[in-house]
């Protein structure tokens, strides 16, 4: 079995829901509608750290933060073909284009995890796992550890 790391950063007191879907099911999120619960996770705590900052005012929040993750199975995430995403994927704010695509992965319960491409970066993925699926309850989350950023990154 190839594993994959997953990651996720958060402020400490959400630690232990990080990988809920809780607040992916509050608000949305690019690849789902508000009401459906969904983890979003990196290929890297690097790109986790970028993929939050692009949605803070103040960088140094994340001086505070925590880094968690979990190794995934990688026969089970299904990879977004990128044939398959629309013209306007990248678009801010998210169009529901991508939301119906995610919430279709999810209804269907196709597989624990689905590799997306990262609108932060080119090039990079971002997972989303669904923690419905029968597979999640075998999902092993680690406990958090601290987020030592350059403070260059922070402003500090």
């Amino acid at each position: 079995m190839v594993l994959v790391t997953t990651w996720r950063i958060c402020a400490p007191r959400y630690a232990d829901t990080a990988f809920s879907g809780e607040g992916a099911r509050i608000h949305g999120g690019r690849w789902n509608s508000k009401g459906r619960a969904v983890v979003y996770a990196s290929e890297s705590v690097s790109l986790a750290v970028l993929e939050q900052l692009v949605h803070v005012e103040d960088p140094a929040v994340l001086d505070a933060f925590v880094v968690v993750s979990a190794p995934l199975d990688e026969d089970a995430i299904e990879v977004l073909p990128p044939s398959s995403l629309p013209d306007d994927w990248r678009s801010y704010p998210a169009p529901l284009s991508t939301k119906r695509i995610g919430d279709a992965w999810l209804s269907e319960a196709r597989s624990l995890a689905l590799k997306v491409p990262s609108v932060t970066v080119r090039g990079q993925h971002n997972y989303l796992i669904d923690p419905a699926h029968p597979d999640f309850a075998g999902v092993q989350v680690s406990d958090p550890e601290p987020l030592d950023l350059d403070p260059r990154i922070t402003g500090r």
